[in-house]
């Protein structure tokens, strides 16, 4: 076809940089200069290259397009729209408003086109690398021959932020030492962020760095030269053995007579006399806003809408076809695209015999997710160069590799926070996706899994070394602070299992989510299994919050553990008792999942009239109050570890059955003693009369 600039390209150019212009003007904030600016790029994507039909924007073959440089949202709205999707001119004109599709960044939630939720600079781009990993894994466990049914592409669009921040550069590395050639990252090239210029922060030969990641690098000088950018697009398609990056140099604010090439482009309305003037150097109407030409409405969305139908119609056939010549994958696909589970999914999830040595969390964990997985093909991982420690491996399986797609075990190297980000795109894939390093090394990939929970993805991310339990490694691979600010982010359920069979139980509550990520927190040291003959069953856990161990009859003081601590609390218990105090043992694994519990059941596992209240957990004290109240105790840690033996550090924070004893002795005589003194009428302040 001829690649040169078209009146009708020219006209569909334009019409997303006035739609978006005047979005933003409309909402008095947003950012128009990576629109203006980047919007030949965007329409000879979509109109040119781009697989996908607007009418059911979940085809599971389409190509996918992320927009990482999310402040730029109005880029994708106004293609949306011009494209055919359920994005309206109002949708439009509601930009960044209450309740609105079009949100200041796009969500993936909102409108169907967004393939995932970006915003913080670098994340978007690393969840791309996350798809392209399960394009190939997708395609090497279902393509048959003679039967293909997955070949589509990933594209990211990323700007000069992105590509500063360092998720990017993780990710970007394992792109390349993973041969993603199914990857193609198209680079805006401004030369502006925020503060100005990028030359007084960002230097460095970009080109030159993804080369040494191993990728192929191309160069367009204009992002206003249609051929141009038409034949990169081409060249990195035909690529085989690496992702590409298409360095496009670009114009911030292009048009704009006064706003072009500033930083004042960047992040604020031009204002309505300078869209005037800009509307009038690109030889469009100054007194029409949000104005469609027919012209671009038949050309972009028919053609689009046109081109999708016949896409996805051919798609579906196919997958007829191979549904009737490979039933049991077909049954798997199908599967997947909804998030459910093959039958039998949990047969094998392992009982653990009680046991007063017993065994790590991370252990009987790593147990249950052999088992699991060897039923649940799909379910997928690795580790930041833990495997070892975290013991997350796939059994019989190799690792994915640049040579080997099948592989179900994934090295992501010293990378928490590209980790984190490719797991969401292999669960915006619909594989289900597990990722694992130390607890302390959330801090590395927090960003990432607040995406998650923001995006309603079910990423699974199996952190072990969970307290200052981890001994002699010191303060700096001690968390403390971290399960009281995961307790913090909404949608997110943070599991810290007690023993054996609550970490085998936390895996059947996980697998069957898919709203939400987990974060399930296991010991590195060994705690007892329980007998469950003489305590409660362990799947009181799927509750959130169960009774463990109970004393006949209204009990004197409820102590409250998760993970290692709830050993101290049955220790402290059978100590209480024999004292003849009535002590109930409630194991806490995951407040997220206790607190979508009745009332009525809240209160049968913690009484209101119950006040003397012990918690015990190795990790900060704070949100403990919920639970424990004002008269209650909370032994825990709210300062930073030190390096010694396990049983030395614990002993030095207070977590020794004696001290759970002495603890609860005090808020018992406390709340007696308050108690007697609200009962008197001769307590100070009280009246005589």
């Amino acid at each position: 076809m001829d690649n040169s600039n078209r009146p009708i390209d020219t006209l569909g150019v334009n019409c997303i940089r006035t739609l978006s212009m005047d979005a933003i003007q409309k909402a008095n904030s947003g950012h128009p200069g990576a629109p203006m600016g980047m919007a030949p790029v965007a329409y000879v994507l979509w109109d040119r290259f781009l697989r996908h039909d607007p009418a059911k924007p979940d085809f599971p073959n389409r190509d996918r397009f992320v927009l990482s440089m999310g402040h730029a949202s109005m880029l994708l709205y106004s293609t949306l729209h011009l494209t055919g999707y359920d994005v309206s001119l109002d949708d439009l004109k509601s930009f960044r408003q209450l309740h609105a599709k079009c949100a200041g960044h796009p969500e993936r939630t909102l409108i169907g086109g967004v393939e995932t939720t970006t915003g913080p600079l670098g994340q978007g781009v690393a969840n791309s690398v996350g798809m392209a990993v399960a394009q190939r894994w997708l395609a090497s466990h279902f393509n048959q021959p003679g039967h293909e049914i997955v070949d589509y592409r990933v594209y990211a669009l990323c700007s000069d932020g992105d590509l500063m921040e360092g998720v990017a550069g993780e990710a970007a590395s394992l792109a390349g030492h993973l041969g993603l050639s199914n990857l193609i990252w198209i680079y805006d090239s401004n030369n502006i962020s925020i503060d100005g210029s990028t030359d007084i922060t960002f230097s460095e030969n970009v080109a030159a760095r993804f080369q040494a990641y191993g990728w192929c690098v191309q160069q367009v000088q204009d992002a206003n030269n249609l051929e141009a950018v038409h034949v990169a697009i081409e060249t990195a398609q035909s690529e085989s053995v690496r992702p590409t990056l298409i360095v496009v140099n670009s114009e911030i604010g292009h048009g704009s007579p006064n706003r072009a090439g500033k930083a004042k482009a960047h992040g604020e309305p031009l204002g309505a006399d300078e869209i005037r003037l800009t509307k009038e150097a690109y030889g469009w109407n100054p007194d029409k806003d949000f104005h469609v030409p027919s012209e671009v409405a038949q050309h972009m969305r028919e053609g689009a809408v046109r081109r999708g139908t016949e896409l996805s119609s051919a798609w579906q056939q196919r997958f007829d076809a191979y549904a009737e010549a490979h039933p049991e994958l077909a049954a798997q696909w199908r599967q997947m695209q909804v998030g459910a589970l093959p039958d039998g999914w949990d047969c094998d999830v392992p009982v653990f015999d009680a046991d007063e040595e017993g065994m790590a969390t991370r252990v009987s964990s790593a147990k249950t997710l052999q088992a699991v997985a060897r039923r649940i093909p799909w379910l997928i991982g690795g580790s930041a160069d833990l495997v070892g420690s975290t013991k997350t491996e796939v059994p019989d399986s190799e690792l994915f590799s640049k040579d080997t797609h099948g592989g179900r075990n994934i090295a992501f190297g010293i990378r928490e926070h590209a980790m984190a980000a490719l797991m969401n795109g292999l669960s915006l894939s619909k594989v289900r996706p597990f990722g694992s390093s130390f607890l302390m090394f959330t801090d590395y990939c927090r960003p990432s899994m607040r995406m998650a929970a923001l995006s309603e993805l079910p990423s699974i991310f199996v952190f072990t070394h969970d307290s200052i339990g981890v001994g002699e490694d010191g303060p700096t691979h001690q968390p403390v602070e971290h399960l009281a600010s995961f307790r913090a982010m909404p949608n997110i359920d943070v599991i810290r299992p007690g023993d054996a069979n609550e970490a085998a139980m936390a895996w059947k509550y996980i697998l069957p989510l898919t709203d939400r990520p987990v974060l399930l927190v296991l010991s590195r040291q060994n705690m007892p299994t329980l007998d469950r003959t003489k305590f409660a069953a362990a799947d009181g856990l799927l509750k959130g919050g169960y009774v463990l161990l109970d004393s006949d009859g209204t009990p004197d003081v409820i102590l409250i553990g998760t993970g290692s601590e709830v050993q101290l609390c049955i220790g402290a218990c059978e100590r209480l008792s024999a004292n003849g105090l009535k002590v109930r043992v409630v194991s806490m694994p995951c407040w997220e999942q206790f607190e979508r519990q009745t009332a009525e059941y809240r209160a049968s596992v913690l009484p209101r009239d119950v006040a003397a209240r012990v918690s015990v957990e190795a990790g900060s004290t704070m949100g403990w109050s919920r639970y424990v109240g004002s008269d209650g105790v909370s032994v825990g840690v709210d300062r930073f570890g030190e390096s010694a033996p396990l049983a030395d550090v614990m002993r030095e924070f207070g977590f020794t059955v004696d001290n759970v004893v002495e603890q609860a002795e005090r808020v018992v005589e406390a709340v007696a003693e308050r108690k007697k003194n609200v009962a008197s009428p001769f307590v100070s302040g009280a009246s005589r009369n």
